[in-house]
């Protein structure tokens, strides 16, 4: 009963959250506790269904290790084909570096649990307690993150900023930024049928190996599918996603106050681009646009990594906190 109560309250309080700033990360970890209260709530449901299939099978150590091995190998795979795909830069890493040491974890405690060596028991379950953190943690900002990028934005747009993601050979728009691009058009083709004219602004500057700023590579892109040159501007100065918004908040706000505003991105950056535009002071809706399948587990775990740096004291300090409730507990 006071589980459910305080699934109730956490759930008001996420809707409350939700309803003054979608943009918040706390509205992802309230989803978090809430999901798993309602799983603790119902928790006894599983314990009774155990008990009339007459066995103990479904919570053996076995099967528990059986089920973190095929996520192991799920994730190798996919940062093997990432490997393949993209090249081994080390964002491309994230999913084959979490494969492998999900993996030495699992066999750290099965040498732990058959060996009998308590201390590297407490070891072993002090990893496993602080990575069950980070993986509910990420479970949250994905299902969460997934849900803000498919929300409808404002009509009656004045600007739709679209995110720069890198050009190829020097100059041509790959397909990761292409796919926001056509998002970020058919948003505009949209808004002129209900009326606005908003100023697409493309925002990007030019890298090392870049021979021209992706903000004219944009624009030319979108340009060359009949987006009018007077609906357009560039942003040609900004390295990174804060910069981004920065420099276009500015070009807004020269124009005045009050304009309305949308962001568009691909899907697994929608979250955090939200976040970052709420910290700038920039009111608007990020809107995602589509990823390729395999792309998208590794891009998701490098915008969570970045979330999770931006709050890095708050993260140790719950780690911390795990790590000497565990060690008192092997004591």
């Amino acid at each position: 009963m006071l589980i459910d109560i305080c699934a109730a309250v956490v759930l008001l309080l996420f809707v409350i959250g939700v309803a003054a700033d979608a943009r918040r990360f706390r509205n992802a970890v309230l989803l978090g506790v809430f999901l798993v209260l309602v799983t603790v709530a119902h928790a006894r449901d599983v314990l009774v269904l155990q008990r009339a299939l007459d066995g103990t099978w479904l919570a053996t150590p076995v099967w528990e290790g059986l089920a973190v091995l095929l996520v192991c190998c799920l994730l190798i795979g996919n940062g093997v084909r990432m490997v393949r795909k993209e090249g081994s830069r080390p964002g491309n890493l994230l999913t084959l570096v979490a494969g492998v040491g999900l993996l030495m974890l699992l066999l750290l405690a099965a040498v732990a649990y058959m060996a009998e060596l308590r201390s590297l028991a407490a070891i072993a379950f002090i990893m496993a307690l602080i990575t069950a953190y980070f993986i509910i943690l990420f479970t949250c900002f994905c299902v969460y993150g997934y849900a803000y990028s498919r929300l409808g934005g404002p009509s009656g747009l004045d600007y739709i900023v679209v995110l720069g993601s890198g050009l190829i050979g020097g100059n041509r728009v790959p397909p990761l930024l292409a796919s926001r691009l056509d998002r970020a058009q058919a948003l505009f083709e949209a808004q002129l049928a209900l009326g606005s004219k908003p100023i697409l602004i493309t925002s990007g500057g030019q890298g090392p190996d870049e021979t021209v700023p992706e903000a004219h590579a944009m624009a030319d892109y979108l340009i060359r599918r009949g987006v009018p040159e007077e609906s357009l501007l560039r942003e040609a100065e900004s390295t990174t996603t804060e910069e981004n918004l920065r420099n276009s908040k500015a070009f807004m706000d020269e124009q005045g106050t009050g304009y309305r505003c949308a962001i568009v991105t691909n899907d697994f950056h929608a979250f955090r681009a939200a976040i970052i535009a709420r910290s700038t002071g920039l009111d608007a809706h990020v809107l995602g646009s589509p990823t390729a399948s395999y792309f998208r587990l590794s891009a998701t775990m490098r915008e969570f990594a970045a979330v999770v740096l931006g709050h890095r004291w708050v993260h140790l300090s719950v780690c911390l906190a795990l790590a000497l409730g565990a060690w008192v507990i092997f004591l």
